[in-house]
């Protein structure tokens, strides 16, 4: 394990698990040699032989998934015949395989506004509102495909599928208001709970974590055995009792001989959570650690993952510190597999209590009152200040908008300004939005997590904003290194660690996401 010493490449790799997944939502095949463009019928013929030279060029990034050089072909071919809708489709397409779910929304319009007639724009806009949780306006557009083609058999399916969680989003919302808020806490009679007699696994001692219990617990999941119910809901009680007790904001103070270990998303990677732990020791208030959100999703071990933190929580409350996800939230969760996930393993209840748990996550960590370390990034105003930050209330589901929203989602751009986000949701925020919320906040430098990095971090806005990364070949599929971040207390420079992925079970990423996201996998 060695410091890195190479410039991380200037863009981001994305997850084609993910990506694959989308594309089929959108209406895209998946057989070999697929053409990317729409070659027939539904376009006029081009003109603009330079334009359709670049589209090709586009299309052969596409298929050797050089997503960044595709959408940058598409874009000059779209500079040269701005009003080709199959030039914003295709782009579309290039966007949601990168995430970029706001930008693949605006093409898809975009490509219908110039022709009504073109199907694949309605089915990618639907899968970017999909990705977005919109779950109203993908209907609009599959049920748009539909009337279009009637003996589709995908597009009635994926009608059908949208219709029903509508539906069931909708009888959510019903029952929740008809009922007043209380917590699924005053629900469990966890004393009443049996273990059984053929259960072999850790238990608590006298309900409380141990490191005994741990070490056993980690041993446990490795050889993908259940940890009991019983134990599961002790766990989160507490931990969500030590949660509430936080400010939104958490300050720590390191002395000069002391260091912490910032990690970065790890989304249900178990197995290389495991690798840390090895790599870098087992958490102790001598060896404290920092997890900067995004535990959770798409990786399919990601109830062992939120398990064996909460439990390290419990036991080092001051030396081992959780910080909330833009993936610790409700429809995330819905999308991505963490409540499917745990409505297999446990029960419906359980999820509702993680999700009670994850509202009382703070945002926000400050060590030394010099580096300042959240999941997303800044803000989309310029002005917010660390009191405000303290004053957010968080236990909630966080809103489409404002300071909050900003934490969870928000990413760095090379350019000055800010910019609409790629994601969606919040914003892109430049170098001298950095420099100014820290000269005003008289801090030093940001770290902040969301984003896939090649070499598992990145250093960007001249030193100001950090990224680390902590999920290595992420959704098992992009070959990226991940790292953590050493701080001493004596400087607070970051040193990075770089590791890569260790092999798991054969159980594939996105195995409990959503329904509609599992049809698109056949």
């Amino acid at each position: 394990m060695m410091p890195s010493t190479t410039w991380p490449l200037p863009y981001p790799i994305w997850p084609p698990c993910v990506a694959v997944l989308m594309t089929l939502l959108a209406g895209g095949k998946m057989a070999e040699g697929e053409r990317v463009a729409e070659t027939g019928g539904e376009e006029a013929v081009i003109d603009h032989s330079a334009a359709e030279e670049l589209k090709e060029r586009a299309n052969e990034y596409f298929r050797v998934k050089d997503y960044d050089n595709a959408v940058q072909y598409y874009t000059r071919a779209i500079e040269l015949s701005p009003n080709t809708a199959i030039y914003y489709g295709n782009r579309s397409l290039a966007y949601l395989r990168t995430e970029c779910y706001g930008y693949a929304l605006d093409d898809a319009t975009r490509a219908i506004q110039l022709d009504t007639k073109y199907t694949k724009g309605y089915y990618r806009r639907a899968a970017s509102n999909m990705a977005l949780g919109k779950l109203k306006a993908a209907l609009k557009d599959y049920e748009t495909v539909v009337k279009v083609r009637p003996n589709d058999k995908d597009a009635q399916m994926k009608f059908h599928e949208c219709c029903k969680l509508v539906r069931q989003k909708a009888f959510e919302r019903a029952i929740a208001c008809d009922k007043p808020t209380r917590s699924v806490v005053d629900s469990l009679n966890i004393e009443g709970m049996t273990i059984e007699d053929e259960y072999s696994g850790p238990q608590l001692q006298d309900g409380k974590v141990t490191l005994d219990f741990m070490v056993e617990l980690m041993k446990f999941y490795k050889d993908q055995k259940k940890l009991h119910r019983k134990y599961v809901y002790q766990i989160l009680v507490q931990v969500k009792e030590i949660l509430s007790q936080l400010p939104s904001l958490v300050e720590i103070t390191l002395d000069k001989s002391e260091k912490v270990t910032v990690c970065g998303d790890t989304h249900g990677q178990f197995y290389d959570l495991m690798n840390i732990f090895h790599l870098n020791g087992l958490p102790s208030e001598n060896n404290p650690y920092i997890f900067n959100g995004d535990f959770v999703d798409r990786g399919s071990f990601s109830v062992e993952v939120i398990v064996t933190l909460c439990g390290f929580k419990l036991l080092f409350p001051s030396h081992f510190h959780l910080l909330r996800g833009n993936h610790e939230t409700d429809t995330m969760n819905q999308m991505y597999g963490f409540e499917g996930e745990v409505k297999a393993k446990y029960s419906a209840q359980m999820f509702q209590l993680f999700s009670e748990v994850f509202q009382w996550l703070p945002l926000v960590m400050c060590i030394n009152k010099r580096v300042l370390i959240m999941h997303g990034g800044l803000f989309s105003e310029d002005g917010v200040t660390l009191d405000q930050i303290r004053s957010i209330e968080r236990n909630r589901q966080p809103p489409d908008s404002g300071p909050m929203c900003d934490l969870l989602w928000s990413d760095p751009q090379p350019q000055d300004g800010r910019s609409t986000s790629k994601r969606g949701v919040s914003c892109q925020f430049g170098p001298d939005v950095s420099r100014r919320f820290l000269e005003e906040n008289g801090l030093d430098y940001i770290i902040r997590s969301h984003e896939v990095k090649p070499e598992g971090y990145e250093v960007a806005h001249n030193g100001l904003c950090v990224t680390v990364f902590s999920a290595p070949n992420y959704c098992d599929q992009m070959g990226n290194k991940g790292a953590y971040i050493h701080l001493s207390g004596s400087d607070l420079k970051p040193l990075f660690h770089q590791f890569e992925a260790v092999p798991h079970p054969n159980v594939k990423p996105m195995l409990y996401a959503n329904s509609l996201l599992q049809m698109g996998m056949m």
